[in-house]
């Protein structure tokens, strides 16, 4: 730094703007959550109460906080798994240059240019059981679809909306992966006699282990607190509790109930799951991964 900075006080100025940045709009909240999980906040201001540990035995003692950490969880294992999956089968599909692969690669990135609430409104038109796609097969077996009233319905349609929405990124990830794989390890299978899915599950796949990692990750992350937006625009949490995922849980219990400490709380609790999942996947799936080729 001080090769490249003769003066100490230059490269301190130049970080100091982003450094202020992420302790304003994260280190700051994140006290403030955990401050406030253990107080009783009135809800209009006007002072607090220190109650210990009292916040937290409410919330844990609260069925609609399991049953919307457990909906959170079943969410994040079945949306990332196919924001995934998707992805890198259209990256392993894309990578074999097969018809039409060009355009669709550019066609593929459009969805990240979507806010989520934006995604959400073209869903719920698109689902619309009168209006949508789905309205013929309403037709002809009335009722068969409508997350209006059907809680797996609605969940559904949340995961599909999460899936679409995540494509984009990891497709450009996995699909940049397989390109740097070298050609000349895919000649040396085929003439072993691999065939196609014997060199991706032989070839490709261990070689993209740290893109395949990378996007594990951060879509784990991102379905756990990510989700608000589609939830808000397309069912508000509803049918009946059936897609108030924990995020949304905390932003119905702070804004619209004004219950600040068990919001405080829940997103305490909720940090501290996603603390939990990041080590997991850091401190053992990383292990399974080889960067050198």
């Amino acid at each position: 730094m001080l090769a490249l900075f003769p003066q100490r006080w230059l490269a301190f100025a130049l970080v100091l703007p982003q450094t202020l940045l992420i302790a304003l709009f994260f280190y700051l909240p994140v006290y403030l959550a955990f401050y406030w999980s253990f107080t009783l906040e009135r809800p209009f201001g006007g002072g607090s109460e220190f109650v210990g540990l009292q916040n937290y035995a409410r919330v844990l003692a609260d069925p609609e906080f399991w049953r919307s950490l457990r909906l959170t969880f079943v969410f994040m294992v079945i949306g990332s798994t196919l924001a995934i999956v998707i992805p890198l089968i259209l990256a392993l599909a894309a990578d074999r240059h097969i018809r039409l692969s060009q355009p669709a690669r550019n066609i593929l990135v459009w969805p990240k240019g979507v806010a989520g609430a934006s995604i959400g409104l073209v869903f719920v038109f698109i689902f619309n059981p009168f209006l949508g796609l789905l309205a013929p097969l309403n037709a002809m077996l009335p009722g068969i679809w409508n997350p209006r009233i059907d809680g797996a319905d609605a969940f559904t349609m949340i995961v599909v909306a999460h899936v679409w929405g995540g494509i984009p990124f990891n497709f450009v990830v996995l699909l940049s992966g397989l390109q740097a794989v070298p050609q000349v390890l895919h000649r040396a299978a085929a003439l072993d006699g691999a065939g196609p899915w014997r060199r991706v599950r032989d070839v490709q796949l261990p070689l993209i282990a740290p893109q395949l990692f990378l996007t594990f990750a951060l879509e784990f992350t991102e379905s756990v607190t990510g989700a608000f937006g589609l939830i808000d625009s397309m069912t508000e949490g509803g049918p009946g509790g059936s897609t108030t995922l924990l995020v949304y849980k905390i932003y119905v219990d702070g804004f619209r109930g004004y219950d600040l400490s068990g919001a405080a709380t829940q997103t305490a609790l909720l940090m501290i799951f996603v603390l939990m999942l990041t080590a997991f996947q850091f401190l053992v799936l990383e292990r399974r991964v080889r960067y050198e080729r």
